[in-house]
């Protein structure tokens, strides 16, 4: 045991939403019955990347006695642990989804083209934030059944966000401005942001 700097949680501050754990490079964070929670001091670097992601200002690194960080160890533990799915809802598809689903009551709400998850593999970590998600092609699916639904979902739950990511091609480009025309017929005004990714999954 060394005296070093350890990542600290505090879970009565801490509230689950895994905002910090793809930012722990070496994953020393896993969610835990609902709590961020570090799993090993040998995984902990103390170098604190996970800093700043914490909506609840629950993580600190403080010095303590603890374990030596044993890089060939977090290695072999990156290599073999599985990543939790961070999806909060089923479906996802926006043809199949029914726009009265509770999950869409109160939530942040994050549209995405079909391709984006292909193009950024690790979308769920680098986009996915605690949202609800929705997936569709504004040029091969029905866009006034589109429209329609959304309208329907931001008219009826309250939302308190929407993202809308697309690809730079331009058959993506319809996907906000869809967005926008169902916000409009709902007579609702939501914070819209737009994500535009190149075709390597890079924000542009």
């Amino acid at each position: 045991m060394v005296k070093r700097a350890v990542v600290e949680i505090d879970e009565e501050k801490c509230n689950g939403c895994g905002e910090c754990i793809p930012k722990c490079a070496e994953g020393a964070l896993k969610i835990i019955g609902g709590k961020a929670k570090l799993v090993s001091d040998v995984y902990c670097d103390g170098l604190g990347a996970c800093l700043g992601t914490c909506p609840q200002d629950a993580i600190k690194v403080t010095q303590r006695e603890a374990q030596p960080f044993d890089e060939e160890a977090a290695k072999k533990h990156v290599s073999t642990e599985k990543r939790p799915s961070r999806l909060r809802n089923w479906p996802v598809q926006l043809n199949l989804v029914n726009p009265k689903a509770p999950f869409f009551k109160g939530a942040d709400l994050l549209i995405m083209s079909d391709c984006v998850p292909v193009a950024s593999p690790d979308w769920q970590g680098t986009l996915l934030k605690g949202q609800v998600v929705l997936i569709g092609c504004p040029k091969f699916d029905n866009v006034p059944a589109y429209v329609e639904k959304l309208t329907t979902i931001f008219r009826d739950s309250d939302l308190r966000s929407v993202t809308v990511v697309n690809m730079e091609v331009p058959c993506c480009n319809g996907l906000a401005g869809l967005v926008m025309k169902a916000m409009s017929d709902a007579g609702k005004k939501v914070s819209v942001k737009q994500l535009v990714l190149s075709i390597e999954g890079e924000p542009l």
